[in-house]
C-alpha cells in the first residue's frame, strides 16, 4: 500500500520540528537538573540534534538509499522526486525549530 505524498510530507516536517525542539527542551531540563546552564545546552543540543531529525523524520537512511536504489536503477524518477521532497520538507522543519529556539534563547545556533 502507497503512502499519500502530502501527508507524509506534512509529517516529515512535523516529526523533525518534534524531534529537534523536544530534544532541545527536555536536554535543557535535564542540564538544569545538573546544574549545567540550561540554555547554553539547549543550543548545543538544536546544534547536535539536527541530522537525528532528520533521520528520524525521513523514517531512517537505509529505506530511503533503498528507494533512491529504486528510483535511480529502474527509471522510477517520482520515487527520487518524493524522497528528495521528504528530506526537504525535513530539513525545512529542523530549520523552523532551530528559529524558534533561537528566538527563544536569544542567541545565534551555528
Amino acid at each position: 500500500m502507497e503512502e499519500r505524498f502530502i501527508p507524509t510530507l506534512v509529517q516529515c516536517f512535523f516529526i523533525a520540528f518534534g524531534v529537534l525542539a523536544g530534544g532541545s527542551l527536555i536536554g535543557s531540563i535535564g542540564a538544569y537538573f545538573v546544574g549545567e546552564p540550561p540554555l547554553t545546552i539547549m543550543a548545543r543540543l538544536a546544534k547536535s540534534l539536527r541530522i537525528w531529525a532528520i533521520v528520524a523524520a525521513i523514517g531512517g537512511t537505509f529505506a530511503t538509499i533503498e528507494t533512491l536504489e529504486k528510483g535511480l536503477l529502474q527509471g522510477s524518477t517520482i520515487d527520487i522526486v518524493r524522497q528528495v521532497a521528504y528530506i526537504i520538507s525535513a530539513m525545512t522543519g529542523v530549520q523552523t525549530a532551530v528559529t524558534c529556539i533561537e528566538w527563544l534563547i536569544q542567541e545565534d545556533i551555528t
